[in-house]
């Protein structure tokens, strides 16, 4: 796997509206982030499975203000960090209810995929049944 090809497929799945998930060939364990060799056998033998895009809100937070450089425009906005129910967590941004509300998030809510975020290379989630 060279290092320009280890998001690729990730960002190629995000673009066609799928979540991707590397996985080992070799042991069948999931990892996330992309990495060049499995946390769990070393081995180099890795590929992508499709994620259900379902799991458990960890943790989130909402930026009002003071954004990141090249981030200042998207203001405000919410990050977190899912569980996938694949095993694995993503860092993620959070689909607003309405307007600017995340009120409704809390934590372990179940979340779902719902997409990439236009213009950026980043996962969006939902929570469930909304």
């Amino acid at each position: 796997m060279t290092k320009t090809k280890i998001v690729t497929d990730f960002r190629a799945g995000l673009a066609s509206g799928e979540l991707l998930v590397q996985n080992c060939n070799d042991c069948g364990k999931p990892n996330m982030w992309p990495r060049y060799a499995c946390p769990h056998c070393q081995s180099d033998n890795l590929g992508w499975i499709k994620s259900s895009g379902k799991g458990s809100l960890h943790s989130f937070c909402v930026l009002r203000q003071g954004g990141p450089e090249g981030f200042e425009a998207d203001i405000p906005y919410a990050i977190g960090v899912v569980k996938l129910d694949e095993g694995v967590q993503v860092a993620v941004r959070l689909q607003p209810a309405g307007g600017d509300d995340w009120s409704a998030y809390q934590c372990d809510d179940r979340v779902e995929f719902v997409g990439k975020e236009d213009g950026r290379e980043c996962a969006v989630f939902r929570r469930s049944g909304s």
